[in-house]
């Protein structure tokens, strides 16, 4: 008779139920683990054998029989070690068969039979409590596990050893209890940056909004600084959103500790990163960068220096908040409704906008062209705001620091959140939480442009020749402008403002 433990498998952020099923029998002395298993789930015999040693049992002179059905799902990972190690003993007899019933285990082992910390417990522990099944996970796990529910029975031994003694009666396990991170003190304050005052108000609107923003600028003008500073202002996580970022993170093995936090990711990666380490995938179709900024910034500094195909490839995933990984045996989704930041030079050198520069290989304005020509026009039409960033003179160096800082920005951002929340969750919307990710029919109903705002849209549509994202973006901007304000209805000058971030135009020239 085969002994069966309950397990998962993972494909994307969902936890597929998997039963390891475990059988002794006569035979040639082998142990063979079946079901479209990985490498590692392959080596996970060796570790459980050395494991047994370590707690005292040996393995009998049978034929060791261990499938994962259903065979035709791919396993990846070392985390079936712990259920195959204690099918492996409820065969033999070293714990009762029963004594599994209504758990789910995952958990990789060490040679000397320690439970060691293994990726995706929190989404483990969403399925196994939806499910009606406590969980068993290593003792650094047990924390995040914690978190799927406060009337779910967790298990987290520190050792092989150490689980066998609570399921005989002989040692008692506490529950975990939820892990906090502490907040951050370090967050750098925009309090820091001299002068730049029109590029911290559009810093304002973009995080008031969830919108993306693209700074254009010489070298030492401040544009890493600002983006540094954008997390200092943004409002933290819902319980929500809490929960699907940390599942994300989850499965990437990003959790330190089982500690949980409210503050929004902010991804920052170097421009020689791939396509696959942005939108993910590799040979486990891991989460990209854009999935590990799920509800929070993506920052990518020197925009023009990354790979092309890299930088088109997000297009897709910034208009349906998702990026979808396939392979030839199995296709995951990710979550990925992220807000991006960029930060660029003008040309290579960075100083052809300078006044009195000359490029001494070619003209400055072919130079300039040659350079932002590495980004396609469809990724910059997903830009809402695009702004130029000038040098910050000597006469703003030395003058005091600014009496507003992160604090006072981020209660007008939180504010304009809000308003948001209760605006969508009013229409039934409760996945749209920022006016960047309201739909192009949704925002044309709630910005409520008075005659004026219309006109004026009207006028730079055709003048500009704005493309219909780019229509619906600057009344998105201009909604969040509205916001900030506290308006009802979006103006004239909300529409003169989005128009200028949008284009790089002056308000005024607009607005006259």
């Amino acid at each position: 008779m085969a002994v069966r433990v309950a397990t998962i498998a993972f494909e994307g952020v969902e936890a597929r139920p998997v039963d390891v099923q475990v059988q002794i029998s006569s035979g040639s002395v082998v142990f063979n683990v079946v079901g479209l298993g990985d490498k590692a789930v392959a080596e996970s015999r060796e570790r459980v054998r050395s494991a047994l040693i370590a707690s005292g049992l040996a393995l009998p002179a049978k034929r060791i029989t261990v499938n994962l059905a259903p065979a035709d799902m791919p396993k990846e990972g070392s985390h079936y070690d712990l259920p195959i190690a204690l099918g492996v003993m409820a065969a033999i007899g070293a714990i009762p068969s029963d004594a599994l019933e209504g758990f789910c285990v995952l958990g990789e082992l060490a040679l000397d039979g320690a439970l060691t910390p293994v990726a995706g417990v929190l989404p483990a522990a969403v399925a196994a409590n939806a499910r009606g099944q406590g969980l068993i996970c290593p003792h650094e796990c047990g924390p995040e596990a914690a978190w799927a529910s406060s009337d779910m029975e967790v298990l987290a031994p520190r050792s092989l050893i150490q689980l066998v003694n609570h399921i005989r009666g002989a040692q008692i396990m506490a529950r975990p209890a939820p892990a906090v991170r502490p907040p951050a003190t370090d967050l750098s304050d925009l309090r820091d940056i001299k002068g730049q005052e029109s590029a911290k108000r559009a810093l304002e609107v973009a995080a008031a909004g969830g919108h993306n923003l693209l700074m254009s600028g010489p070298p030492g003008a401040g544009k890493s600084m600002l983006a540094a500073r954008l997390p200092s202002i943004l409002p933290p996580l819902s319980p929500r959103e809490l929960l699907e970022v940390s599942m994300i993170h989850s499965i990437a093995g990003q959790i330190a500790g089982g500690e949980l936090t409210d503050r929004r990711p902010f991804r920052a990666p170097h421009h020689s990163a791939s396509m696959a380490a942005l939108v993910g995938g590799g040979a486990h179709a891991r989460p990209g960068e854009i999935s590990l900024s799920h509800h929070g910034v993506l920052f990518l500094d020197e925009l023009p220096e990354f790979h092309p195909q890299a930088l088109d490839s997000l297009r897709q995933p910034l208009e349906t908040g998702e990026v979808a990984v396939s392979r030839a045996n199995h296709r995951v989704v990710y979550p990925a409704r992220f807000q991006l930041i960029a930060a660029m030079n003008p040309c290579r050198c960075g100083h052809a906008r300078d006044p009195g520069y000359a490029c001494r290989r070619q003209p400055n304005e072919r130079c300039e062209a040659q350079y932002q020509a590495r980004l396609s026009s469809p990724l910059l039409d997903r830009f809402d705001l695009q702004i130029m960033t000038p040098a910050v003179s000597a006469a703003d160096l030395v003058l005091p620091p600014s009496r507003e800082g992160s604090r006072e920005v981020a209660l007008r951002v939180a504010d304009a959140r809000a308003r948001q929340r209760a605006r969508y969750d009013a229409l039934d919307l409760p996945g749209v939480v920022a006016n960047a990710a309201a739909p192009a029919g949704v925002i044309e109903e709630v910005a409520q442009l008075d005659a004026a705002g219309t006109t004026l849209i009207r006028e730079a549509s055709e003048k500009y020749a704005l493309t219909a994202r780019g229509f619906h973006r600057v009344l998105k901007l201009a909604r969040t402008i509205a916001d900030l304000d506290g308006a009802d209805a979006v103006s004239r000058a909300h529409i003169a403002e989005a128009l200028a971030y949008r284009s790089g135009l002056v308000a005024g020239r607009l607005a006259a």
